[in-house]
């Protein structure tokens, strides 16, 4: 019986100690999401980039948002594996903000990019970004007409563009599958003429 016993206290103990990475991480992941959202709106206000902490290797530099699924999040710049663990990001091969060509940004299929499941062709995508040339907080509008799943070597979506798009990306299936050998590729064109406006003009 003593056997057991030892054996039923390790596996209790390490199920405790399971449980409490699991809330661990997942309390480190709120208190991110605070602090980018906080960094966001200090780069509104400011006129200039504002890491979300003292150390961290990126930065917020837009919010993308899509009504119709209630999807709200910052985009942080540089789609690296490091940034992709606190949100969407930016691929530094894409268009810069606010530039002509081919805006595309990145996300995990089992957190950031996993509610674009639910996207229908025709919906709207609301892109946010602060011009710090003009010190203006810009938006455009984006109308989805693309959705695809593709095998990794088909970057014909990532290509550049010489009209403006917005391209999402993230692997598929969605959900923790432990295989995602497919990626899912939105794209999107802006919503007609005017689809960019100014929202707030900076002011010090």
């Amino acid at each position: 019986m003593k056997p057991l016993r030892i054996f039923v206290a390790l596996t209790l103990m390490a199920g405790l100690c399971l449980t409490g990475r699991a809330e661990y991480l997942h309390a480190k992941a709120e208190l991110a999401g605070v602090l980018i959202r906080r960094a966001w709106d200090e780069t509104v206000r400011l006129g200039k980039s504002h890491p979300p902490w003292p150390w961290a290797d990126t930065y917020p530099v837009a919010r993308l948002r899509i009504p119709r699924i209630g999807y709200d999040e910052i985009v942080l710049e540089g789609a690296t594996p490091r940034t992709l663990a606190f949100g969407p990001a930016r691929l530094f091969s894409g268009a810069d903000l606010g530039e002509p060509g081919n805006l595309e940004l990145a996300g995990h299929r089992t957190s950031w990019f996993r509610p674009l499941e639910a996207l229908e062709l025709g919906d709207k995508i609301q892109v946010q970004w602060f011009d710090p040339r003009k010190h203006e907080l810009r938006e455009r509008n984006y109308t989805v007409d693309v959705i695809r799943i593709v095998a990794p070597e088909d970057v014909t979506l990532l290509a550049p563009t010489s009209e403006d798009a917005l391209t999402l990306i993230t692997c598929y299936p969605f959900g923790r599958s432990p295989r995602s050998p497919q990626r899912f590729v939105v794209r999107a064109s802006p919503a007609g003429r005017g689809s960019m406006s100014l929202l707030v003009p900076f002011q010090l």
